[in-house]
């Protein structure tokens, strides 16, 4: 039986309008697409805010660090600091867009498992509010930038748990083969600690572990804090962070725990583990990817008879490339129609020079689709405009914040001449 797309997957102030077309923050999607074009991903930013205040009711003010690789700009970055969120910003790109924003430095926590000596100068001299500490090379180029100068900063030390979330491969962070972090397992983690508490170059004020990315047993999370808690009863440190990775519901189906009840799921156990410290999390998939859908244009409508039938978009793997890395899944609908019956079966592909290039690989579509309809994956604000790209040299979308009616572009789209702006000839 076709079924139309679940509403539960839009965001907070979608709403049918009586024709049977989709307005998101009393914005019409068509009237959208036809004013900025498309690829365009457009934002509710009634709903940014409410994950931002729901994670704060959770966790407590200036408890929550948003993970900005999950999407930043300057609006974003404004957004979650004004909502109470201090920043993760795991590179000198991400610190840079979030200083532009007016974010303070010491509203910022500095990430990344490689950060170069001039990341880590950076950080240093503005006065970063942490900087997680990922491995014993980075410990030496603190060191080395102290003697040299640059101030004392206040650390915490990523470990790597040994928890293995039930999540894909390649998003799985907390396992002991890991790229990130100290193994706590091989020892290296207690060495850290006895290096850092040692050292005169660093501050350390706690301890940091992050399991993965769009986890949805929350029992994996209790498991992290029962470990960390374990292994920093001993050191009596003044901060535990336990990490982000939330998973959000991406197609029908899915259910994920919402942000009030990850929280109460891992204070409990801090609290049932006698954790003293103060407890931080770090959510970015669950704060911004329900928040967003992406707008494209059909181009192409080709049926293969006994094959497939395969709907192109002007978008693809350039602006979304999740489903390529991690075979994710999307849903698809017509915003002309949302109720509609999707009684029919499509691959979704983009324009790229990639037979691999596809957004959905078996999509439920209304069968009356044409080309230079406007289509819809919902649950794109996450890691589609943060990992987009330039390949085949296309411009990457706009992005739009909608509310109370107005809408505001808060990211325009690229030109042809931006493709060239670093081309010297």
């Amino acid at each position: 039986m076709s079924t139309a797309v679940p509403l539960s997957l839009l965001s907070d102030t979608a709403t049918v309008a009586a024709d049977g077309s989709l307005t998101i923050g009393g914005c019409s999607l068509a009237e959208l697409g036809a004013t900025y074009g498309t690829p365009l991903f457009v934002y509710d930013e009634t709903h940014l805010r409410a994950r931002c205040r729901e994670a704060v009711q959770a966790f407590g003010h200036q408890n929550v660090v948003y993970a900005t690789k999950a999407f930043l700009c300057r609006a974003m970055a404004k957004l979650a600091y004004d909502e109470g969120l201090l920043l993760d910003v795991a590179t000198g790109g991400e610190l840079h867009v979030a200083l532009a924003a007016g974010v303070p430095a010491d509203a910022c926590v500095m990430h990344g498992s490689n950060k170069s000596i001039d990341e880590l100068r950076a950080a240093m001299t503005v006065g970063v509010r942490h900087i997680v500490v990922d491995s014993f090379d980075e410990m030496d180029r603190i060191d080395a930038l102290h003697a040299a100068g640059a101030p004392c900063p206040q650390v915490l030390l990523r470990i790597t748990p040994g928890v293995h979330a039930h999540t894909h491969e390649f998003i799985a962070t907390g396992q002991d083969d890991s790229k990130f972090g100290f193994n706590l397992g091989n020892g290296d983690a207690l060495l850290a600690v006895e290096r850092a508490r040692g050292s005169s170059a660093m501050q350390l004020v706690g301890l940091h572990c992050h399991i993965g990315s769009n986890v949805f047993a929350a029992a994996n999370f209790a498991k992290a804090a029962e470990v960390m808690a374990k292994f920093a009863a001993s050191f009596d440190l003044p901060e535990l962070v336990l990490g982000g990775g939330l998973g959000v519901a991406y197609t029908s189906g899915e259910e994920a725990p919402t942000i009030g009840q990850w929280g109460s799921v891992l204070l409990d156990a801090c609290a049932a583990l006698g954790v003293r410290a103060r407890v931080s999390v770090e959510p970015g998939r669950s704060i911004v990817a329900s928040a967003a859908l992406t707008l494209y244009t059909v181009g192409t409508v080709k049926h293969i008879p006994g094959v497939r039938t395969y709907i192109s978009v002007d978008g693809g793997m350039s602006d979304n490339p999740r489903p390529v890395l991690y075979g994710s899944g999307y849903e698809a609908f017509l915003p002309r129609d949302v109720a509609a019956p999707r009684d029919a079966s499509a691959r979704l592909v983009g324009k790229h020079c990639e037979s691999g290039d596809v957004l959905i690989f078996d999509a439920a579509v209304p069968a009356d689709i044409v080309v230079g309809d406007l289509i819809a994956t919902p649950v794109t604000g996450a890691y589609g405009h943060s990992m987009g790209s330039n390949y085949n040299k296309v411009t990457r979308p706009a992005v739009v914040f909608v509310a109370d009616g107005a809408a505001r572009l808060v990211v325009r789209r690229e030109t042809y001449d931006d493709l060239l702006a670093c081309d010297l000839g």
